[in-house]
């Protein structure tokens, strides 16, 4: 693999501006081409990101670019087709999340990749955002002591209430028959994951606040570690918090362990509090570029790592799928 990775994107809804955003300011990279069912999106997108070649099918993208990796930033059940495409050509993959609208379609899709023998990756940003990272350096530092007790993450996004919910930024929101958790809660979980280990069994109960809408937009979830820990993801995206940015962090986290707790804010501001002393400011210093502390960025950075090092990718298939 070359130093400089050639790359094409598919894709060009809401979220695709932090993918193009953060691949401009990856050194290692250039963007050659892009592709979205909108031809005018995609040129408005190319001039801006001064990327010289926009199609309309990626079949043809793909086809006709000479390219290391493509950056799949498309609805779920479109994952499968793209990525079987991009993986007969031998090409590494990126692919936002969630993966694909089932188990099986995901099993299936990771089965094709895998036989293709290409690099692949999910797209799973939450866990690089910098406050997880520094809080996952904390406990493996044991700050707080070495045996997490509870790790609770409370989130209300407030972008969800009112006939017009999401129509301005990602109407199909409001359609799919499972929302909050496969579309959102992922990111809690895959973070969990990242901060506490496995888990091994999950209650769940999902409500719908807003009529409007199709699936969930409430839950309460417990969550059981391998660990012996417990997690509680109590969140809904209709009633609102008191946050400047209610995007930045996306809710409050506090992790309780057997030596004090740490505790995340919506501004980012980190605390520790050992036992039997008083809470104090964790000096960090977490970006505002980009989307919610620039994750977009350090999560295609890892990729751009694991491809020119030939390292692992913490968001692979197989950890993904479990």
């Amino acid at each position: 693999m070359t130093d400089t990775l050639r790359g094409a994107v598919i894709g060009g809804g809401y979220f695709s501006q932090f993918h193009y955003d953060a691949w401009s300011r990856i050194d290692q990279v250039e963007i050659v081409a892009c592709c979205d069912l909108d031809l005018e999106k995609a040129k408005t997108i190319a001039s801006r990101h001064g990327i010289s070649a926009v199609y309309r099918d990626y079949l043809e993208m793909l086809d006709r670019e000479k390219i290391d990796f493509v950056d799949i930033i498309t609805r779920p059940d479109t994952h499968l087709e793209i990525c079987g495409e991009a993986a007969a050509r031998g090409l590494a993959i990126i692919c936002q999340k969630p993966l694909a609208p089932t188990i099986q379609e995901a099993t299936d899709l990771l089965d094709i990749v895998s036989a293709a023998g290409v690099r692949f990756m999910v797209h799973e940003n939450f866990r690089f955002q910098p406050w997880y990272r520094e809080i996952k350096r904390l406990i493996d530092d044991g700050v707080v002591g070495d045996r997490i007790h509870t790790l609770t993450f409370r989130n209300r996004a407030g972008d969800g209430w009112g006939e017009h919910a999401y129509l301005d930024r990602q109407p199909y929101f409001r359609t799919m028959p499972r929302f909050l958790i496969f579309e959102a809660g992922v990111h809690t979980i895959d973070c969990f994951r990242f901060l506490a280990g496995e888990i091994d069994r999950v209650w769940c109960h999902t409500r719908r606040l807003n009529p409007v809408i199709a699936g969930e937009d409430a839950a309460l979830s417990i969550f059981q570690f391998t660990s012996g820990g417990i997690g509680l993801y109590d969140a809904n995206r209709f009633n609102e918090s008191t946050a400047e940015n209610q995007r930045y962090t996306f809710g409050e986290m506090m992790i309780e362990a057997d030596k004090g707790t740490l505790r995340l804010y919506e501004d980012g501001r980190l605390t520790i509090q050992c036992l039997e002393k008083a809470e104090r400011d964790h000096v960090y210093s977490p970006s505002t570029l980009g989307f919610a502390g620039d994750c977009v960025r350090a999560t295609q950075q890892h990729f751009v790592d694991a491809l020119v090092g030939d390292l692992p990718m913490e968001t692979d298939g197989p950890n993904y799928l479990r």
